[in-house]
């Protein structure tokens, strides 16, 4: 009479499992081990660097890139993407400057988060109803609201100034020695996280990026979804847009161009995957910081070119692209 006995796990498995744990936590966790140890680098070979004013800077230009960063990571987690969030970036901030100056601070918000929240919707429907591409459908939004945006400025020459004192207040004030616009942005990552990982809405867009058609199988609300993370990403760039006329005083039509690219870059660098279905706030958060830490640390230099940041960003993500393909790929061995 014999006995089967089941194989034990191997020295193997144990290094493969070892290996796979490795892999998701670098994923996921790599930005901010990298911007840790820039803003270490940083701060021994720049002296003007870990002053708190500097840090003060830092925090407050990536408070904008971030809240619209938020929305896109909603919309990279489906599988998607959203190229018209600069343009939509630039109206709220137009729209904001407009709105206030009949409405107050009631107008000042309440206008550019209906219309860049119906930009939103559009193309939600298009994508997630019509069945169009996303690629397509935003790059035309892209174009159609930059369009909108310069014929309500006069070709883009004139630049609608923010008077109502509350709206400039909300921009400018300062809430634990930071600018109120950091404050909301890290509210909206705590949110966002929330809802990602402890919600029945954030697990569903999560699976309808891991894999589209078993989520059709599973009877989750796909298109119902798809529609509203882009609805969501167009009241973050809007409300970016906002506060940063606020925080400047003034609606520039111009500002907003290339931003779209910069979310995605942040949102990539995070450790979110461009086809969707893993990722997290918090890891676009950090893609963010680091992004305008590279951009701080070639301006204090100071001799290097505005260009040079394009180039160092450039080459990092695709850096970032081609080390991300290989974790995945680990993990799934």
């Amino acid at each position: 009479m014999s006995i089967a006995v089941e194989p034990s796990a191997g020295p193997t498995t144990v290094t493969q499992a070892r290996r796979e744990r490795l892999a998701g936590v670098l994923q996921g966790y790599g930005a901010a081990i990298v911007l840790v140890l820039l803003a270490v680098v940083g701060s021994v070979a720049f002296p003007t660097f870990p002053t708190l004013s500097n840090f003060t800077n830092i925090v407050t230009q990536s408070s904008f890139p971030l809240i619209v960063a938020i929305g896109m990571t909603f919309v990279i987690l489906t599988g998607g993407i959203d190229l018209s969030v600069g343009s939509v970036f630039a109206l709220g901030g137009v729209l904001a400057a407009y709105g206030s100056s009949w409405g107050g601070i009631v107008g000042g918000l309440l206008l550019p988060l209906v219309v860049c929240g119906t930009v939103g919707v559009v193309q939600g429907f298009l994508v997630a109803y019509a069945k169009m591409a996303p690629f397509i459908v935003t790059l035309a939004g892209l174009l159609a609201v930059r369009g909108l945006v310069l014929a309500v400025t006069s070709g883009g020459s004139n630049t609608p100034l923010i008077t109502d004192p509350a709206l400039q207040a909300l921009g400018q004030s300062h809430v634990a020695g930071v600018n109120s616009s950091v404050v909301i942005a890290i509210v909206g990552v705590i949110v966002g996280t929330v809802l990602l990982t402890r919600s029945r809405g954030g697990q569903s867009v999560l699976a309808v990026g891991g894999s589209e058609s078993a989520s059709t199988y599973m009877g989750l609300p796909v298109a119902r979804v798809k529609f509203s993370v882009y609805v969501i990403s167009g009241l973050c760039a809007g409300l970016a847009g906002t506060l940063n006329a606020a925080y400047s005083s003034s609606g520039v039509p111009t500002v907003g161009v290339g931003l779209e690219l910069s979310a995605i870059s942040a949102v990539v660098i995070g450790g979110t995957l461009l086809v969707g279905g893993r990722g997290s706030l918090i890891g676009t958060l950090a893609g963010v910081l680091l992004l305008s830490v590279i951009q701080n640390l070639i301006n204090q230099v100071g001799s290097l070119s505005s260009s040079v940041q394009s180039v160092v960003s450039g080459v990092f993500l695709a850096i970032v692209v081609i080390f991300q393909t290989v974790l995945s790929r680990t993990q799934r061995l």
